[in-house]
C-alpha cells in the first residue's frame, strides 16, 4: 500500500517538467514580433493576391439579373457570319476639287500685308490680304473725272435750259425765228443725253471699284484693295508676301473646304469588274487604326494607266471633326457581292477600354468577362473577329457601352433611373 503514493507523486512530477518545457505564451503579453526574414517572406507572399485582385477588378463585373434586365443588356452566342469579301487598295487623303478657291487678285497691285497663316480656318468673305491696287487708283481718277465732266455737263445744262425758256417766249411775241427756238432746244438735249451718258460711265466705274473692294474708301486711299477668301474652309496654300507685286493671273492663296475629302487610290484591272460608283467602303489611317470611316466610291477613273495597268478611284468621306488632314496615307475596302464564312458579333458588341479593343464575354448568370479581341473587317452592322474570341462564346451584343462605362467607374446604379449612377454614354 506504500508504493501507491510514491507512484502517483512520480507521474506528477514527470508532467509539471513536460509542461515547463513548452513555455506556453502569455496571452495577455504582447506578442513576439517576427523576424525581418519571416517579415519579407509574409510581404512577397501577400503581394501577388494584391495584384491579382487589382487585374480581376479591372476585367471582371458582377451585374445582377434585374439590373442587366433594367440596362437592357442582351448576349448572344458567336457565330459563324457571311461577310462580304473586301477589295482592299491603298491610297491618300486629297481635297475634293469642287471644294478648293483659288483666290487671286482682281488686278496688278503690291502686297501690303497679309492677314492669315497656313492652317488658319477661314470664313467667307474675310480679307485674307491687303494690296495697293495699281488699277483701282487708276479708276478712281477716271471716276474724279468723269464726275468732274458731270458737274460740268449740268452747269451747261441750267445755261441751256434758260436759253430755251427766252427762245420760247422770243418766238411767242415774233422777236425771234421758230428755228432760233428749235435750234437751242436741241443744244438742252444733247447736253441731257451727255448727262446720262455720263452718269452711266460713273456707274461702270463703281462698280469696277467695288469688285476691287475700294468704292467705299477715302479718296486718299482709294486704291487699297483687299484679297478676300469666296468659300469657308481651311488655308492650305499661301504664297504672298508684303511688298510682292502681283497681277490677275497670281495665286496668292488656296482654300480648302475639308469638311468632305476624297481618299483616292488606284485599283488593278484585273479587280475593276468589283468597283462601281456608289458602293460602300471602309476607309482607316495609321494616325487612327482602331477606326474604320465609312465611305462611298464617287467616281471610278475613266483611263487605264498604261504602266501600272491601273485605274484611279475616289472614295468621298465625311471628315468629322477635321480630323482626316490632306496627303494623309490611307487604306480603302471596299464592299463586294461575294461572302464567305467568318465569325462576327455586331459592331456596337466591340468597345475601346485602355487602347485596347475589347468584347464583354458571360461566363455565369450574372458574371460578366473583359475579352481582348482583334477585329478585321466591316460589313453592313457586323465586324469580323479575327482573334480573342471562339464559336459558342456568349457575348453581350447589346449594352456593351453600359457596361464599359460601369467597369470604369467601378461601380454600377442600383437605380437606372438615377442619373448620377447611370453610366452615361
Amino acid at each position: 500500500m506504500k508504493t501507491m503514493p510514491f507512484a502517483l507523486a512520480l507521474i506528477l512530477t514527470f508532467l509539471l517538467a513536460a509542461c515547463s518545457g513548452r513555455q506556453a505564451p502569455d496571452n495577455d503579453g504582447p506578442a513576439a514580433a517576427p523576424s525581418r526574414d519571416e517579415h519579407a517572406e509574409g510581404a512577397t507572399r501577400a503581394a501577388p493576391e494584391a495584384d491579382d485582385d487589382d487585374d480581376d477588378a479591372k476585367d471582371h463585373l458582377d451585374v445582377a439579373p434585374d439590373v442587366q434586365k433594367r440596362l437592357g443588356i442582351a448576349v448572344a452566342p458567336v457565330t459563324s457570319q457571311p461577310l462580304a469579301i473586301a477589295l482592299r487598295a491603298t491610297g491618300s487623303v486629297q481635297p475634293i476639287e469642287s471644294r478648293l478657291a483659288h483666290v487671286r487678285p482682281l488686278a496688278q497691285g503690291r502686297i501690303l500685308e497679309v492677314l492669315v497663316k497656313i492652317g488658319d480656318r477661314v470664313s467667307r468673305g474675310q480679307p485674307l490680304a491687303r494690296f495697293d491696287n495699281v488699277e483701282a487708283g487708276t479708276v478712281a481718277t477716271d471716276r474724279d473725272r468723269a464726275r468732274a465732266e458731270l458737274a460740268r455737263l449740268r452747269v451747261q445744262l441750267g445755261t441751256a435750259t434758260r436759253q430755251v425758256e427766252r427762245a420760247r417766249r422770243l418766238a411767242e411775241i415774233g422777236a425771234a425765228s421758230q428755228r432760233e427756238y428749235e435750234a437751242s432746244l436741241g443744244e438742252q438735249q444733247q447736253i441731257e443725253a451727255s448727262i446720262h451718258a455720263q452718269e452711266s460711265v460713273i456707274a461702270g466705274l463703281d462698280v469696277r471699284l467695288r469688285r476691287f473692294g475700294t468704292a467705299d474708301a477715302p479718296a486718299d486711299a482709294s486704291s487699297v484693295a483687299e484679297v478676300s477668301s469666296p468659300i469657308a474652309g481651311v488655308l492650305v496654300r499661301a504664297a504672298a508676301a508684303p511688298g510682292d507685286v502681283v497681277d490677275a493671273t497670281t495665286e496668292l492663296f488656296t482654300v480648302a473646304d475639308i469638311s468632305r475629302l476624297y481618299v483616292e487610290a488606284r485599283v488593278f484591272e484585273k479587280d475593276l469588274g468589283a468597283v462601281r460608283k456608289g458602293q460602300a467602303a471602309t476607309i482607316t489611317v495609321d494616325a487612327y487604326p482602331d477606326e474604320r470611316l465609312p465611305g462611298t466610291v464617287a467616281a471610278v477613273g475613266a483611263a487605264l494607266d498604261p504602266r501600272t495597268r491601273s485605274v484611279p478611284v475616289r472614295v468621298e468621306v465625311a471628315n468629322t471633326g477635321d480630323r482626316l488632314k490632306l496627303d494623309m496615307f490611307a487604306r480603302i475596302a471596299l464592299a463586294t457581292d461575294a461572302t464567305e464564312q467568318a465569325l462576327a458579333v455586331p459592331r456596337d458588341a466591340v468597345q475601346v477600354i485602355e487602347g485596347r479593343q475589347v468584347v464583354f464575354i458571360r461566363s455565369g448568370d450574372t458574371e460578366f468577362r473583359v475579352r481582348p479581341v482583334a477585329v478585321g473587317r466591316l460589313s453592313g452592322r457586323l465586324i469580323e473577329i479575327t482573334e480573342g474570341l471562339t464559336a459558342g462564346d456568349v457575348v453581350v451584343t447589346t449594352g456593351a457601352f453600359k457596361l464599359k462605362s460601369a467597369l470604369l467607374a467601378g461601380t454600377l446604379g442600383d437605380d437606372d433611373d438615377d442619373e448620377a449612377k447611370e453610366p452615361q454614354r
